[in-house]
């Protein structure tokens, strides 16, 4: 349980409370996965109502990140920016969301116009949200307009009513709204396991890479916990909204909840996952103890690591961040799952855990995570190899609604402009921002939550601090283009990408910008060799991103799929694709359907969704191959400091892979020509992605590759028209 120095009035805080609108809907069960109906509420205009769903959008767009992006767009215009009142937030669990018999199906998705990239972006999170949301009677909530004060919207499940409220007394900050929300909405402590959140937080409100805090109650630990949808800065989106929380109220849960077609066969498929993992995870992954921080000692392995603005790939220091630390800061024993029936239980949590700096020096409280991509970014990333440090700063992050990944990378970009003289003491408000200094770094986290200082102008984000950077002090547009680790104005998630030409592409190809959800190829590509040709990393490229897409349609975690492999894995066809764990998914979404699709269907379900987004992103003026470029440090050595702490590796690629003796040769010209080769590479491989996508030379779908997909819609077609009318 939290203790805090400033306990607050749960009494207090419901009697401030008016209510300003009230709609109610009649309660019925889901029929094979889906309510068949999703809930609009515009908190401008005080407007709730509910919308049909077609069996023409089921078809379509099969549900969760489909139908977000398919609300969204009808939302939207093409003049329409993150922070025009027509901009919504959209969230929806998917067709199997919910299940409780398979692991990792408690994913919510949302969507929106982004803030730190003006194009639509999905962002998944574990939590209740989701399901609750559906089993209540919706496929999906669209939240539009801007609030003229804070408000709250309730969906209460239990009863068909939702409400939205004026609410001016409650906390902002995440870690304080979410036991709020329970101790106000459930009747005692029994009914607070019926209550999730979705809140962002102060900090929000000054940065552009705000995330959202999706709640989920832990009866044992007696406080609500929170997960994250971090990319993309829909917590900032939501803040400029005036929303502080949505809540929703269920307490029905069985057993099929999903009111599925054929519950005999989901048991029979999870019951062998469910033995599998028991088995084997201990062996291989071990999420149940520690779980994602597995990696961090993997990638230092592999020299892959992102160190010092990913200059490097290991440290020497790497241990005292590594997953055994993390096993022994983790509470053991506890069930950590996020929803219901998950035995990866990889939500893992630091209990006891004393805070020292900020608002709530002095409080007790219970942090979830760090996961991988946290603890990689504060530690290495940034040469801050204290675990204390990162659980500290993972805390206020969520509680502060910021993007640990995106905050993680601005700062590591930061601190190689003080090192290399671009920002000074003068400039940053006398704190000295090297790498390795957690102190300072954890002031710049506070100053974004106060909206002051040097702090805020981090909040920024590293595509507008570049520009920030060379138009006030002089700095050279090049260097800061080459290390500025960002696409699309999205910053990298925490893997290095040099010795990954497909992983390169990866990143830069990703339709909302450098998120590893989408393709994850390291080590098919880098360690394995399995996808040596353009041709064979064009059709990884098309694969998996289409696979990985499939579970934001469905309210899937990915997790389960291949951080768990049968024992037998390495022997079937194809490895890297766990083939077995494919069959599982697709035997339970006809179980929950009733439908009898094959896995190629499933490409296919992804593939309408995914063009869509792309036409999508072009109706917004994005979309198209110079927004798929990438920053050098992504491909290669930036610095001769670089080259050189690997120069036998770079000199046996020009001599071997390209056919050109760097012997005798000055490191600037060896430096250069791995450039060039380097870059030459990428674009060869864009268009061998474009090729196999079904797009052209400049990243456009083709009319005849949407046409043959089903999503030749009028609104799509006069988008693509505007690209092709003058070929």
């Amino acid at each position: 349980m939290n203790t805090y120095k400033n306990p607050y009035d749960p009494i207090k805080i419901k009697a401030a409370h008016k209510l300003i609108a009230e709609f109610k809907y009649d309660l019925k069960p889901l029929e094979k996965g889906y309510s068949n109906r999703t809930l609009y509420v515009n908190i401008g205009k005080n407007e709730i109502k509910s919308k049909p769903v077609s069996e023409q959008m089921k078809e379509i767009f099969t549900g969760g990140r489909g139908f977000n992006l398919k609300l969204l767009w009808d939302a939207v215009n093409e003049d329409t920016k993150w922070d025009s009142p027509e901009n919504e937030i959209v969230i929806a669990a998917g067709v199997m969301g919910g299940v409780t018999q398979y692991p990792g199906t408690g994913k919510s998705i949302v969507c929106g116009i982004s803030p730190i990239t003006g194009a639509p972006v999905d962002s998944n999170v574990g939590g209740y949200f989701g399901p609750y949301l559906k089993f209540s009677g919706w496929d999906a909530i669209e939240v539009q307009g801007i609030a003229e004060r804070e408000v709250i919207v309730f969906i209460d499940g239990d009863n068909g009513v939702v409400k939205i409220y004026e609410a001016p007394e409650e906390a902002i900050n995440s870690h304080l709204i979410a036991e709020q929300m329970c101790d106000i909405f459930a009747d005692n402590e029994q009914e607070k396991k019926f209550i999730t959140t979705v809140s962002s937080g102060i900090a929000a409100e000054h940065s552009l890479f705000g995330c959202l805090n999706f709640s989920f109650y832990d009866r044992r630990r007696k406080v609500a916990r929170l997960k994250q949808a971090g990319r993309g800065g829909l917590g900032t989106l939501f803040r400029k909204k005036k929303i502080k929380a949505l809540v929703c109220k269920y307490s029905s849960l069985n057993a099929n909840s999903n009111n599925v077609s054929d519950l005999d066969t989901i048991k029979n498929v999870s019951s062998k996952y469910h033995r599998e993992l028991y088995e084997n995870d201990d062996s291989q992954c071990d999420m149940r103890h520690v779980g994602t921080t597995h990696l961090v000692e993997i990638m230092d392995d592999y020299d892959l690591l992102p160190t010092h603005n990913y200059k490097f790939g290991r440290h020497e220091n790497t241990n005292k961040i590594a997953s055994p630390v993390w096993r022994e800061m983790f509470t053991q024993g506890i069930p950590d799952g996020c929803w219901y029936g998950c035995t990866m239980q990889c939500a893992k949590c630091v209990d006891g855990f004393t805070l020292k700096t900020g608002p709530y020096k002095g409080d007790i409280v219970s942090i979830d995570g760090p996961e991988y991509e946290t603890a990689a970014a504060f530690g290495a990333n940034m040469g801050i190899f204290d675990p204390h440090f990162t659980v500290e700063a993972n805390f206020y992050c969520d509680t502060y609604g910021i993007d640990t990944i995106s905050w993680g990378t601005c700062m590591s970009f930061v601190m190689e402009c003080y090192e290399n003289g671009i920002l000074n003491k003068e400039r940053t408000g006398g704190y000295e921002l090297n790498f390795g200094c957690g102190e300072e770094a954890m002031e710049m986290l506070h100053q974004m939550a106060r909206g002051e200082g040097f702090g805020k102008i981090i909040g920024l984000g590293i595509r507008r601090l570049k520009q920030k950077f060379i138009e006030e002090y002089g700095a050279d547009p090049q260097f800061l283009q080459d290390i500025g680790m960002e696409c699309k104005g999205m910053e990298y998630s925490e893997y290095v990408t040099k010795e990954s030409l497909a992983m390169q592409g990866g990143y830069g190809l990703a339709l909302k910008g450098p998120q590893h959800d989408e393709a994850w190829l390291i080590f098919m590509d880098m360690v394995n060799n399995q996808i040596p040709t353009f041709e064979d990393k064009a059709e990884a490229l098309h694969y998996f991103p289409m696979f990985r897409t499939w579970f934001g349609l469905q309210g899937l975690c990915k997790l389960p799929w291949n951080d768990l492999e049968p024992a037998d894995n390495a022997e079937t066809d194809e490895p890297a694709k766990v083939p077995e764990h494919v069959q599982n998914y697709v035997d339970i979404f006809n179980a929950v359907t009733g439908k009898n699709i094959d896995k190629e269907e499933l490409i296919l379900q992804s593939e309408r969704v995914y063009n869509f987004q792309r036409v999508f992103n072009l109706r917004l003026g994005f979309g198209t191959r110079e927004h798929d470029q990438i920053p050098y440090r992504s491909v290669g050595p930036v610095t001769i400091e670089e080259y050189l702490s690997r120069e036998d590796r770079y000199d046996n690629q020009l001599k071997d892979k390209w056919n050109w003796d760097p012997t005798g040769k000055p490191v600037e010209e060896r430096h250069k020509k791995t450039r060039e080769f380097r870059e030459d590479a990428y674009r060869k491989l864009c268009d061998a992605v474009y090729n196999r996508r079904g797009w052209d030379e400049n990243g456009v779908p083709k009319i005849i590759k949407v046409k043959e997909l089903g999503i030749d819609l009028p609104e799509v077609i006069s988008v693509l028209n505007k690209y092709y009318q003058n070929k």
